[in-house]
């Protein structure tokens, strides 16, 4: 079988596109009128035009500046919902080619299990290094919130409609049948255009929590049981009797409700929402499983035999109803049914109906699984493995991985607010009333003492401030969750800006405080990790010092080894990359890996990374897998957390296959990291890193003369973006800056990214990265031709490479021009738009010398599809929303103008994938 390459390999995906929007243009004709339409197909035209270099963008821009604030919204909403019904098609193709290849009978591609099957074979692993290996194995996605993910529900499954309406259609054959699918792709195209694709007020925090918990329902409650069970028995089929797996490797995340640093909004109250809805999520799915495997297991006695203990189990039982008296299966799962509704009513607020009277609840989730168990060997002993492999081999191994708490909430808070907190405890428990101003070594002594004695620092009717009391408020929360559903409903409290030991030793002198620490054994344990955040570049640089003193000092070890002897450390990409730039935080980032890695082995630990990446480049974005198989060596022991956020999520989740061709991706990489040499520099590792080191600096130095030293930078990147719309328009519970300055430094890095990428400019993902290349090569053709071998043998220099590739290939200075008009002073407008445009260009040029690419998108076709595609839709985008920016700044201040803006945010998001 021949697979159709070149244009031939394309042509479904442009008729897919043109069929979803060619129903979205007549939809958008009938309902939004004549002039609309006609404006809209103008602004299409004109902006294949400019792409064509046959009109000048200014020409276009004086199109849109004469268009009433009214008349914009309809056409900004059209080339909106082109770019989201363009994603699907994007996505479908995608899905079509991996058939093809599939079908053809070749190779399983990179980043699917099968390939990492057959390398693992090839490899000859000794079978008692990959149990200790894979001994704390654990792939986890932790959704976090994202105010550029702004969907709300019914678009969200009117998405999902269309996705499997255009893969029913790719298998129609019969022209009634392809016409009667288009009818139905026409009432759910016309059913988006009608509806509203933003919220009227601004997203709350409940909101976020329903937002993340959609995906269960959408593809995780399929999915991730299916491929824990998979990975498991493929494993020991290759290593047996080695106890590979005893508990599942892939279990979600989540940071929604629990992540409060710099967001007030995240309360007690919303601690407790966010674990009882994940709850009553996963009770809600364990209902309906067992409804209907209650339906499906209707063996009669009569016919096959059953074990003592599934007799039992039908005695415990006592289901009387006469209709089941010989249907040991159904009334064994009526009395599961009643005791998992005991179980929720005990455990919930609001828990599901179960439609049958609750009996005595499970103590745990292992109770549960082992009734689910007498049903499985019963089944097999009677020859009904094909039963048992089915619905309750699915809901056994999502017994496994959700237990009673669907997913793992992580707490999060700022170091400084710990300080504070743990002061005015220290000071009312008469310890110290000078807490803040004592030495570091001084803090460390007095929080050790406490840390290993077992009285609270303060009593129920203490008089504590408003911060002390929302902070332990939000930790007896969390305690009371544990206690309720389990360790693993909130088992990691990650300290942001972490600097020194005493950051540490605050949080865990905290979680002592609600009780979470116990002291009955030789060592204070706590079901609770202790997660340092390292996220500047300097405290990425001192991380291992710090996490060495800490596990120096016998309190905090035993905490670790309460933990199996498993520290986790979180890495922030996003302000290591914001206070340094590209490249520099990237380096970072490896050089801080392995001294951590190093310092673990020091101390006869399990090192855990916890990624913090974002959607977008200059986050930590790109392909997961790419990203993994670029760890330094060791940093992958097994096992590895890591964020997913925004419109990403969407992506990655929205439904079963992606879901699963994610996941299965994640896993393969971290099988991958973890068993196989694929760092591939050997013993040219020093002069690499030698290398990298130089380029590192020279790139920070770059980048912070424009940032941190060019005169009236701040002012440009206000007003040159839509950074301060941002904080005012409702895309998001959380606030823009973790305080209320102008400073760069105090802004989050999502709307520094989201600004940057909403302009076109992408600066986060490649400024001062040609500087650096240029300088270091000069005219030296060998130093080239070390950083072209550095490319073709090294993941990391690869991946970072390619990943400023792609962003520069979505970069478009023509229209950051645009947004450099919005800047009232032309001195400061030429000379920081000057800088960004030679930077690019150098860029460009130093990226496409080094890797001897023909062009930014020749290793990524996907890519270059959506440029050709389907990037000119964006044109109109952005001048609308330089227009409409332009209004608001000039006093035009009203709701038509702001949803306007905000509409454009969105629908660039949406466009550009990776937007924040």
């Amino acid at each position: 079988m021949s697979i159709p390459t070149g244009t031939a390999a394309t042509e479904p995906l442009r008729d897919d596109i043109r069929l979803l929007g060619s129903i979205l243009g007549q939809i958008v004709r009938r309902h939004a009128g004549e002039a609309a339409y006609e404006l809209v197909e103008k602004a299409r035209i004109e902006s294949f035009r400019v792409r064509r270099s046959e009109l000048d963008r200014a020409d276009l821009a004086t199109m849109f500046g004469g268009v009433a604030t009214a008349d914009t919204i309809p056409v900004i909403r059209a080339f909106s919902h082109f770019a989201l019904l363009a994603n699907l098609a994007e996505d479908l193709h995608r899905e079509r080619r991996r058939a093809l290849h599939i079908s053809a009978g070749e190779a399983p591609q990179d980043s699917s299990l099968a390939a990492t099957y057959a390398k693992l074979d090839a490899a000859d692993l000794d079978p008692d290094a990959v149990a200790v290996a894979l001994s704390h194995a654990l792939v986890s996605p932790v959704i976090t919130a994202h105010p550029t993910e702004t969907r709300r529900r019914t678009v969200f499954v009117v998405q999902s409609r269309i996705t499997e309406l255009m893969r029913r259609r790719g298998r129609a054959d019969e022209a009634t049948e392809i016409a009667a699918i288009d009818r139905q792709l026409w009432r759910q195209i016309l059913t988006l255009w009608q509806t509203a694709l933003i919220r009227l007020s601004r997203l709350r925090i409940q909101d976020e929590i329903e937002t993340g918990l959609r995906y269960y329902e959408a593809s995780l409650f399929e999915v991730v049981p299916a491929l824990d069970a998979e990975v498991r028995r493929e494993l020991r089929s290759r290593w047996p009797g080695t106890g590979l797996l005893t508990e599942p490797i892939v279990r979600t995340g989540s940071w929604i409700g629990g992540d409060r640093d710099g967001n007030p909004n995240v309360t007690a109250d919303v601690v407790r929402r966010a674990t009882d809805r994940a709850a009553t999520t996963v009770f809600g799915h364990y209902r309906s499983e067992l409804a209907d495997l209650e339906q499906e297991l209707s063996m009669s006695v009569r016919l096959v035999p059953v074990t003592a203990e599934l007799t039992a189990l039908v005695a415990a039982a006592a289901d009387d109803e006469p209709s089941r008296a010989d249907e040991p299966y159904r009334r064994a799962i009526r009395g599961i049914r009643g005791r998992l509704a005991g179980t929720a009513q005990r455990l919930l607020d609001d828990p599901p109906d179960f439609d049958v009277p609750a009996r005595e609840p499970y103590p745990s989730p292992a109770d549960l699984l082992a009734d689910l168990e007498v049903l499985d060997t019963s089944l097999r002993a009677a020859g009904a493995e094909v039963l048992a492999d089915d619905r309750l081999a699915r809901l056994r191994s999502a017994v496994e991985v959700f237990g009673f708490h669907l997913s793992a909430l992580d707490l999060r808070q700022n170091s400084e607010v710990h300080g504070r907190v743990v002061a005015e405890l220290l000071a009312w428990a008469g310890v110290t009333d000078d807490y803040a101003v004592l030495s570091e070594e001084r803090k460390v002594e007095l929080l050790t003492r406490e840390l290993g004695i077992r009285r609270p620092l303060s009593a129920p009717d203490a008089q504590l401030g408003e911060l002390t009391t929302a902070e332990l408020g939000v930790l007896r929360a969390a305690a009371d969750a544990i206690r309720r559903l389990g360790a693993h409903a909130v088992s990691h409290y990650i300290i942001s800006m972490c600097g020194s030991v005493s950051d540490l030793l605050e949080a865990a002198v905290l979680l002592k405080e609600v009780g979470l620490v116990d002291h009955t054994g030789v060592g204070p344990r706590c079901p609770v990790a202790v997660i340092p955040l390292f996220e500047t570049i300097e405290d990425l640089q001192r991380g291992a010092e710090i996490l060495g003193a800490a596990l120096s000092i016998p309190e905090f070890r035993s905490l670790v080894d309460s933990a199996g002897s498993v520290q986790e450390v979180m890495l922030g990409y996003s302000d290591s990359n914001k206070d340094g730039g590209y490249l520099a935080a990237n380096w970072a980032l490896y050089r801080g890996e392995l001294d951590l890695v190093e310092c673990a082995r020091e101390h006869g630990i399990r090192l855990r990374l916890f990624h913090g990446r974002g959607g977008t480049v200059g986050r930590g974005g790109g392909p997961s897998y790419d990203a993994i198989l670029a760890q330094p060596p060791g940093a992958v022991t097994g096992s590895l957390r890591l964020t997913e956020q925004g419109e990403v999520i969407a992506a990655k989740y929205a439904e079963p296959r992606s879901a699963r061709r994610n996941l299965e991706s994640l896993v393969a990489a971290t099988l991958e990291s973890t068993l196989l040499d694929v760092e591939g520099l050997g013993a040219d590792a020093p002069a690499a890193y030698a290398i990298l080191d130089d380029l590192a600096d020279r790139a920070r130095t770059a980048y912070g003369e424009l940032v941190h030293e060019t005169p009236g930078f701040v002012e440009y990147f206000r007003t040159a973006t839509p950074v301060g719309e941002i904080g005012r328009l409702n895309i998001g519970s959380r606030p823009t800056s973790r305080k209320p300055t102008s400073s760069i430094a105090d802004l989050r890095a999502i709307p520094w990214v989201l600004s940057w990428t909403q302009s076109r400019v992408m600066l986060p993902g490649w400024y001062g990265t040609g500087t650096a290349f240029e300088s270091w090569v000069g005219d030296d053709d060998t130093r080239r031709a070390a950083l072209t071998d550095l490319y073709a043998r090294w993941p990391f220099f690869r991946t970072v490479l390619s990943n400023m590739a792609m962003v520069l290939a979505k970069s478009d200075l023509g229209l950051a021009a645009r947004y450099a008009e919005l800047v009232p002073d032309t001195d400061l407008r030429e000379r920081v738009f000057g800088k960004i445009v030679d930077e690019h260009a150098r860029t460009v040029r130093t990226y496409l010398a080094i890797t001897g690419q023909p062009d930014l998108m020749a290793d990524n076709p996907a890519l270059a599809r959506s440029v050709h595609n389907r990037f000119p839709y964006l044109e109109p985008l952005n001048h609308l929303q330089v227009e409409l920016l332009r209004r608001l700044r000039a006093g035009e201040d009203t709701d038509e103008v702001r949803r306007g803006i905000q509409l454009t945010m969105n629908g660039l998001a949406t466009a550009l994938r990776n937007s924040g």
